[in-house]
């Protein structure tokens, strides 16, 4: 009678959930179709391509995986009973199976069908006048990924490159190329003809999008990789806010009437190529896989306090980490993402204003730019604004000047090579209390790993010894867990080595404080050793923005015949503000051990990077060619 009843349960509740997709169905456009429809079961069963074409992700001469070995079966998602699926034993004695009904790969495409399906109605991309409803963008990702697809016949594991700022499609591209089973490659929209020549190659892109304004730059380069005789070009499409002119938009008219989602056959297989430091002759790509940015996203959102529904305005680059994950974390949260193409403070301030931003991120250089705000481009915050930065430890006189117009700000460390976020200086309420500069140079240290990353360290890299927890002794910044990449494409060697002794080796040096809580010093190479004492150029740049007058600063080793290398430090004034060189040293010598101050002043404006970083590589160079000082100016120091 038990298992007659348990029956006739099954049959009621596939009855229904049936009745319900039929509903569903007829309710929307019957374009790319989605095998997962029933959002209760679409987790839990992932697709398999068993006759998938070969992929240069996969290993040479290896054949496509078996039903038994994927346990997956394709689904028809229409309410009909699905074939049958096949189970692997773990533990006969303990009774335990890994089937479909348990398991499925970690995907990050998962998080804009539950917005879909959750927030369907609700705004989910703000562009200027343009706006679009979470089913309808993941509608426009899925024709998208049916386009690249079946016109251009992008497979499983091939790649997509993109040059693009934060306009719709870049967000968007970050659903529908993993969609289409492909690998998503964004490129940095600095970079020159020649590199991004140099990236197309090395990447092997199928198909490559770019933005009309760098249409030139595209150009450019594909002519580089035709004369270089390359085996073949990628597509080249156009994404442009003229729809009469825009091949991207086109994609999303005319793509074929029926697609379904190709989810990851292996939650380890790729998801994005990332391009970090590397020359034009060496490239460095960074492979990120489904679970990795399934669990970033999901720690990155937790650590930076995204609740449901947040508003976010976009001024970090998608090109940088995949947009530190947010792309995929504010569909998570069912948010609305507010796209720029550029910005400037007023910008930002107006963009708050009018949208009601919760969230926001960039480097410190972005905080530097609202706490410099002329009065005349600020305007009051409608609320708290969080706003998550990263990529340079930010000075605190900038923290405190921009908490103090109302920004919440969270300091996070992170690499390319570990999906950008990694740790956070998770704030104690007892910190409240302090004074107000003792409260920005706590938050500006870089805190503790958070909850995807298994561990950080900060070792000695030749005995692979912790430091001890002094807040003085330096080592070198270690990771390991499932948010560290897959490896450098194409580039074995260079992987392995990262990676010697089971930890990710960073090349950033850093202290532990008694309370375990880890502080950049340094990066290896940026170390300024002076007549034997190593130089923190972060602590001697901290000091010099302090300076009333300085905007911003950066400090690079001078060659030295004496003392091997000096500080030089690189500065821009604010407007209006004035300094001499003797100023500035004689303002850090009342601050900073003798041996630490800047030798060498030089008032010009900072070379950055698209993310706000300074090109220190740049300013080496510059202090390189000045040459060394003299044995008798050094030896009145």
């Amino acid at each position: 009678m038990r298992a007659a009843a348990a029956l006739a349960l099954r049959r009621l509740i596939h009855q229904q959930r049936g009745s319900c997709v039929r509903s569903q169905l007829q309710n929307r456009p019957r374009y790319y179709f989605n095998p997962h429809l029933d959002f209760s079961n679409h987790l839990a069963r992932a697709r398999a391509l068993l006759n998938s074409s070969p992929s240069p992700w996969r290993p040479r001469g290896s054949s496509p995986p078996s039903a038994a070995t994927l346990l997956f079966s394709s689904l028809s998602g229409t309410g009909e009973e699905s074939e049958a699926e096949e189970a692997v034993v773990l533990d006969m004695e303990a009774g335990t199976v890994r089937c479909a009904a348990n398991y499925a790969p970690l995907s990050p495409i998962s998080f804009i069908e539950r917005a879909a399906a959750v927030y369907g109605a609700r705004a989910a991309v703000v562009y200027g006048e343009r706006q679009h409803t979470w089913a309808e963008a993941r509608d426009r990702c899925a024709r998208v990924a049916a386009a690249l697809a079946t016109r251009f016949g992008v497979a499983r594991g091939d790649v997509v490159a993109v040059l693009s700022p934060n306009v719709p499609a870049m967000f968007e591209l970050h659903f529908a190329v993993p969609m289409a089973g492909a690998v998503l490659c964004t490129f940095n929209t600095r970079h020159d003809a020649a590199m991004v020549s140099a990236l197309l190659k090395h990447s092997g892109a199928k198909v490559f999008l770019v933005e009309s304004h760098l249409l030139d730059v595209g150009r450019a380069a594909l002519k580089r990789l035709a004369d270089s005789s390359a085996a073949a070009l990628p597509v080249l499409l156009t994404i442009s806010d003229d729809a009469e002119s825009d091949d991207y938009e086109d994609l999303v008219r005319n793509a074929p009437a029926r697609f379904d989602i190709r989810w990851p056959a292996d939650e380890l297989d790729p998801i994005s190529l990332n391009y970090t430091s590397g020359t034009t002759s060496r490239p460095k790509g960074v492979v990120y896989n489904h679970r990795g940015a399934y669990l970033n996203t999901i720690a990155t959102v937790l650590a930076y306090d995204i609740t449901a529904m947040p508003t976010y305005l976009w001024t970090v680059p998608m090109f940088h980490c995949n947009g530190w994950n947010l792309p995929w974390g504010v569909a998570m949260q069912g948010g609305t993402n507010i796209c720029l193409r550029h910005f400037t403070a007023k910008v930002i301030f107006d963009s708050i204003a009018r949208h009601g931003v919760t969230h926001m991120g960039g480097a410190p250089t972005v905080l530097n730019m609202i706490a410099n705000a002329p009065p005349a481009d600020r305007k009051p915050l409608p609320g708290p604004v969080r706003v998550m930065t990263g990529g340079a430890p930010p000075p605190p006189r900038v923290l405190l000047a921009v908490e103090e117009l109302g920004f919440v700000v969270y300091q996070i460390y992170g690499l390319t090579e570990t999906y950008g976020p990694a740790t956070v200086c998770t704030w104690m309420p007892e910190w409240d209390a302090l004074p107000a500069e003792e409260r920005a140079r706590v938050k500006a240290r870089q805190g503790f790993h958070h909850i995807a990353v298994h561990g950080v360290d900060v070792k000695n890299p030749d005995t692979m010894e912790s430091v001890p927890y002094d807040g003085q002794t330096v080592g070198e910044v270690m990771f390991r867990g499932n948010t560290v990449m897959s490896g450098y494409y194409k580039d074995l060697n260079a992987t392995t080595e990262s990676m010697a002794g089971g930890w990710l080796h960073t090349g950033d040096l850093a202290v532990r404080h008694p309370d375990g809580y880890i502080q950049l010093k340094d990066r290896a190479k940026d170390i300024i050793i002076s007549g034997g004492e190593n130089i923190s150029s972060i602590e001697v740049e901290s000091v010099i923005f302090s300076h009333p007058a300085v905007l911003e600063a950066a400090v690079v080793a001078r060659p030295d015949d004496h003392w091997g290398e000096t500080p030089c430090a690189f500065v821009k004034l604010k407007d209006g503000a004035g300094a001499t060189e003797a100023e500035i040293i004689s303002f850090c010598r009342e601050r900073l051990p003798h041996y630490m101050a800047p030798k060498t002043v030089v008032f010009e404006d900072l070379p950055k990077t698209s993310t706000g970083k300074t090109q220190k590589f740049v300013l080496r160079e510059k202090a390189r060619a000045m040459g060394s000082l003299t044995k008798t100016a050094n030896s009145k120091l």
